[in-house]
Parts: C-alpha cells; structure tokens; sequence
C-alpha cells in the first residue's frame, strides 16, 4: 500500500498555429477556453495556468508559438473529471462554442501535451 499523499501535476500544451494566425488564435483560446481553466483553478482542480509564447522569434526550437502550462491537484483531477455541464453553464450558445473551438483547432499546425513527473531532489 502506498502512503504517500496525492502530488501536483505539471502537464505543457504545445500549440504550432499556422503562420499569420496566431492573433485569432489567442482571442478564440481567451474566449472560449481560458473561462474553462480559470473555473478550474476555482474548483481546485487547478491549482495554476499560465500562458507563454517566445519572447523573440526563434528561441530555443521553433517548434511552438504558444505554451499553457496547469499544474493539476493530482493525477485524479485531470483524469475524474467533465466539462460538459460547465461548458453548457458557461457557453448557452453550444452551437457557438463548438464551431469557435473547432476554429480554434482549424488554425494548429501541430498540438501535444506533456505531462511531467516531478523527481525529487536530495536534501
């Protein structure tokens, strides 16, 4: 039996969108996903979310023009979990959300997520 107490997770989100996009992209995220997160973050299940892109073009691997990174409660809070009703409290216009979510992803190159496994550090 494992008595080590429930850890926060740490998982990136990679988003390549496609070149000149970037703008309508971030105003479709801030719109329609970022209420989702930040009534995570209320509920607790989030415990942060941030946003980043690179600061100058070109940094590091080209490879991703914007990251958001949540740290989760547990593992239980990113896999026990729906956003149906909340989406349905939050968006009443369903049909909206759906077809500005799916823009949203229209206008990717490349997704991906990492979830990362904190390691501990001696003392």
């Amino acid at each position: 039996m494992n008595d080590t107490p429930p850890r926060p997770v740490t998982v990136q989100y990679f988003y390549k969108i496609r070149w000149g996009f970037k703008d309508e992209w971030l105003e479709l995220f801030r719109r329609n996903h970022w209420p989702l997160l930040r009534a995570g973050v209320s509920s607790g299940r989030m415990l942060d979310v941030s946003l980043h892109q690179p600061r100058m073009h070109g940094d590091g691997r080209a490879d991703w023009d914007v990251l958001v990174t949540i740290t989760y409660r547990d593992w239980s809070a990113i896999e026990d979990h729906s956003e149906a009703e909340l989406i349905t409290h939050l968006f009443p216009d369903r049909h909206l959300h759906r077809a500005e979510e799916q823009r949203r992803f229209e206008l990717l190159d490349a997704h991906w997520d990492v979830p990362l496994e904190e390691l501990d550090l001696p003392d």
